[in-house]
C-alpha cells in the first residue's frame, strides 16, 4: 500500500513538472513518456464497427435532459447514461467551421475557413485537396452515406458530398432551409429550393417535416444494407434545432406551460430529435447493427437564446468564443466501450473524431500529415489520459473589431484580432469574442430586441484580452488577465505559434451566377467543371451595414432597462 501511494505521488509530481517545462512555441505538448497510446488499433473488433454519427444543429448545452433541462429527451438521456458522457467536449461556434473540422480533422486555420460560414452565393467550399473522413473510411472498406445538412460549399460539383467521400447523399446543401418547403434564402429576395438526392434535385417531398423525412431515409439505408458483409458509416446531420422553428403542433402541446413561446417551439424541435434517435437506434437493433456499432451524438455549436435555445449556466451563445458558443453536448454509446456508464472530463475537440474513427475502422490516420485531431478511443473507451492538452478555438484575421494592439499583446500578438485558445486549465480570448451574456432559460420571452443589445455590451467594450481558469470557472465569471500576466504571455505565444501555420483565409465575394432564378429555382452548383476559379482572400464586412435602420422603439425605456440590467448582473443572474 505504501509503495502504491508513493507511486501515485510521483506521478502527480511528474505531470506537474511537465506543464512547467513546456516549450510554448512548439506544437501541442504531448510527452511521449507519459502518453504511450496505441490508439484505436488496439481496440479493433473482429470486424470493423458500424459508425453512426448524429450531429444536431444549434443545440445548446442546457438543451438536453441530463443537463437538468426542462426539455424531455428520454432516449438521449438513456443512451448517454449507458455510454460515456463527454463533459469537456468542444466544437466550433458556427455551422461550417464545426463541420469542416469534423470532416477533415484539421483546425479551420489550416483549411482557409477561418472566417464566418460559407454563404450560398460564395464560390467556396471545403478545399478539394484535403482528404475527408468518409474518403478514408471508404478506403478502409466502408459503405458511406450522409443524410441531412451539408453546409460545406457546393459552387461546383466537385464540392458535393458524393464527390467528397459519400456513396449516397440526401439532404440540403445550404445552411438553413424551411422544415417543410425546403426553401432556402440568402436574403429575402434570393430564395431557392434546396433538397437533393445525390447530385440531383429531390422534388416531391414538400410538406414532409425534415427530421421525420431524414429519419425515414436513415431507416431505409439501414434496411437495405447487409451489416454482415460490409461496415457502414452513416452521417446523420439534422437541421434541428436551427431556425426557422416550425414543429408540428402535437409536439408543442407538452410544453404549453412554458411562458417563453420561442423556448416552447425550440423544446418541441429537440423532442422530435429525441424521437428520431429512438427510431434510428431501434432500426440498428432490428437490422443487426447494434452489437457491433459505435453511435456518436454531438451538437455543432451552442444555441441562440433569442430563438429559444439555452446554454445556461455557460456564458455566451452561438457565434461566440465564450463557453456557451463552443462547449458542446456530446456522448458515445456503444457495446464496444470497455468502461460504460460514466462521465468523461477528458479534453476532447471535434477534430478528434477524424483520427479516432479512422483508427476504429482499421485505417491509418498517420498517413494524413497535418492533422490537428487525436485518436481518443482509449480515452473514451477505457478512461485513459487524454492526449489532448490544448485546443486552438480559432484565429480570424478578418475579424478585427476589437480595441487591441501589439502593445497590449506584449509585442507577441495583435490583440485586435479575434482569437481564442485553451491550454490546460487556461483559456485566453483576444479581440472581439462575441456577446458575453449569461441568459437563463425562459428569459427574454417578450422583451424587445433593444434590451438584448443593452445586455450585450456591458463590462468589456474597451477590453481586448480575457483570461479564465476554465476548470475552476467554467462559466467565465472571473477574468484573471490582470492578475496573471505570466499566463497571458504564454498563451499569446501559443497563438503566435499557431498563426505561423495558418493558410490564407478564403472568403470570396458573392457570385451573381449562383442566383437560383438562373437554375430553375434551385440552389446548386453553378461553376462548370473545367472553369478555373481564382483564389480570393476575403475582406471583412458587416452584412446590412448600408441598410436603413428602423427607428428605436424602446428609447424611452432605456433608463429602466439599464437599471434592471445592473441589478441582474449584481445578482449574478
Amino acid at each position: 500500500m505504501a509503495m502504491l501511494v508513493l507511486s501515485r505521488i510521483f506521478l502527480v509530481n511528474l505531470l506537474s513538472f511537465s506543464y512547467a517545462s513546456w516549450d510554448w512555441v512548439k506544437p501541442n505538448q504531448v510527452e511521449s513518456e507519459s502518453f504511450l497510446f496505441q490508439g484505436s488499433a488496439a481496440y479493433k473488433a473482429k470486424q470493423p464497427p458500424h459508425i453512426i454519427f448524429i450531429l444536431t444543429d444549434d443545440q445548446g448545452f442546457h438543451d438536453i435532459g441530463y443537463h437538468d433541462s426542462e426539455i424531455h429527451t428520454p432516449t438521449l438521456d438513456k443512451l448517454a447514461k449507458e455510454g460515456v458522457k463527454l463533459e469537456n467536449y468542444y466544437v466550433q461556434p458556427l455551422c461550417t467551421p464545426s463541420r469542416s473540422q469534423l470532416i477533415t480533422g484539421r483546425y479551420q486555420i489550416h483549411t482557409g475557413l477561418q472566417h464566418s460560414i460559407i454563404r450560398p452565393r460564395q464560390p467556396n467550399c471545403l478545399p478539394l485537396h484535403t482528404p475527408t473522413l468518409p474518403q478514408r473510411l471508404q478506403e478502409a472498406g466502408y459503405a458511406t452515406h450522409m443524410v441531412g445538412k451539408w453546409h460545406l460549399g457546393f459552387y461546383r460539383k466537385d464540392c458535393l458530398p458524393t464527390r467528397r467521400g459519400f456513396h449516397s447523399y440526401f439532404g440540403s446543401l445550404t445552411g438553413s432551409v424551411d422544415y417543410y418547403t425546403y426553401s432556402s434564402c440568402d436574403g429575402k429576395p434570393l430564395c431557392g429550393f434546396d433538397l437533393h438526392e445525390g447530385e440531383s434535385v429531390a422534388w416531391g417531398h414538400k410538406g414532409k417535416y425534415s427530421t421525420h423525412l431524414y429519419t425515414q431515409r436513415v431507416r431505409k439505408i439501414l434496411a437495405a444494407h447487409d451489416p454482415a458483409s460490409q461496415p457502414l458509416f452513416l452521417f446523420v446531420s439534422l437541421q434541428a434545432a436551427h431556425t426557422p422553428l416550425k414543429p408540428p403542433k402535437e409536439y408543442i402541446y407538452p410544453y404549453r406551460g412554458m411562458g417563453n413561446v420561442a423556448r416552447r417551439k425550440y423544446a418541441a424541435v429537440v423532442s422530435i430529435v429525441d424521437e428520431a434517435v429512438h427510431n434510428i437506434t431501434y432500426a440498428l437493433r432490428k437490422y443487426g447493427y447494434y452489437k457491433n456499432s459505435v453511435l456518436i451524438f454531438s451538437t455543432d455549436n451552442g444555441a441562440q437564446p433569442f430563438t429559444g435555445g439555452s446554454n445556461w449556466p455557460l456564458r455566451g451563445r452561438k457565434g461566440t468564443y465564450w463557453e456557451g458558443g463552443i462547449r458542446g453536448v456530446g456522448f458515445v454509446h456503444s457495446p464496444l466501450l470497455r468502461h460504460r456508464r460514466r462521465v468523461s472530463k477528458a479534453l476532447l475537440h471535434i477534430t478528434d473524431w477524424f483520427p479516432t474513427l479512422v483508427g476504429l475502422a482499421g485505417g491509418n490516420a498517420s498517413q494524413d500529415g497535418g492533422l490537428d485531431g487525436y485518436d481518443m478511443w482509449p480515452t473514451i473507451s477505457e478512461g485513459k489520459e487524454s492526449p489532448r492538452l490544448e485546443i486552438l478555438h480559432n484565429i480570424d484575421p478578418l475579424n478585427r473589431k476589437g480595441h487591441g494592439s501589439w502593445t497590449e499583446g506584449q509585442q507577441i500578438w495583435d490583440t485586435a484580432v479575434q482569437a481564442a485558445v485553451r491550454v490546460g486549465d487556461w483559456k485566453l480570448l483576444t479581440g472581439d469574442p462575441g456577446h458575453g451574456d449569461w441568459v437563463p432559460p425562459q428569459l427574454l420571452a417578450h422583451f424587445p430586441g433593444g434590451w438584448w443589445n443593452l445586455e450585450r455590451g456591458v463590462g468589456h467594450q474597451a477590453k481586448s484580452v480575457w483570461l479564465y481558469n476554465i476548470t475552476g470557472d467554467p462559466c467565465e465569471r472571473r477574468d484573471l488577465a490582470a492578475q496573471r500576466p505570466d499566463v497571458v504571455k504564454k498563451l499569446l505565444t501559443r497563438l503566435a505559434y499557431y498563426n505561423r501555420t495558418a493558410v490564407p483565409v478564403q472568403y470570396p465575394p458573392d457570385d451573381p451566377r449562383a442566383n437560383p432564378d438562373q437554375h430553375g429555382g434551385v440552389w446548386g452548383p453553378w461553376v462548370e467543371d473545367g472553369e478555373v476559379q481564382q483564389a480570393t482572400t476575403g475582406v471583412y464586412y458587416k452584412r446590412g451595414k448600408n441598410r436603413k435602420k428602423n427607428k428605436c422603439k424602446v428609447c424611452r425605456l432605456k433608463p429602466f432597462f439599464k437599471r434592471l440590467n445592473k441589478r441582474v448582473l449584481l445578482n449574478r443572474m
